[in-house]
């Protein structure tokens, strides 16, 4: 005789939009280190407690240089000196860089050791 008692599968239901959102984990309640973590607050202090690199204000600076040299070589029609004045923006605004988080990363580990923040 065939079996009849199907696994009962999980539903699916529709929102006003259209889309079909499943019902996701309903078991035991996540444990500390599945959950995730407490919001843009916690993330945004995490990334602050870190101390400064020059690789990430290489990036920026970067980010900065290619702005710069795209918008002085369509205004001066020179991209020679646009790409010259590039290339020393890019240290000077990577050391000023790293030195400016250096500064704020050292203000806030003062903050947080006398117990402000």
């Amino acid at each position: 005789m065939a079996q009849t008692k199907r696994k009962r599968r999980t539903k699916h239901r529709g929102n006003a939009a259209g889309m079909v959102e499943s019902r996701g984990r309903t078991g035991r309640a996540p444990t500390e280190s599945e959950r995730k973590p407490a919001g843009r607050g916690a993330l945004r202090a995490d990334r602050f407690d870190r101390p400064p690199t020059w690789r990430a204000a290489a990036n920026r600076s970067a980010i900065a240089t290619v702005i710069f040299v795209v918008f002085i070589s369509v205004l001066q029609k020179k991209i020679v000196t646009a790409v010259a004045f590039g290339i020393i923006l890019f240290f000077v605004y990577t050391a000023m860089g790293y030195y400016t988080d250096g500064f704020l990363y050292r203000r806030r580990q003062a903050k947080k050791a006398e117990g402000k923040s």
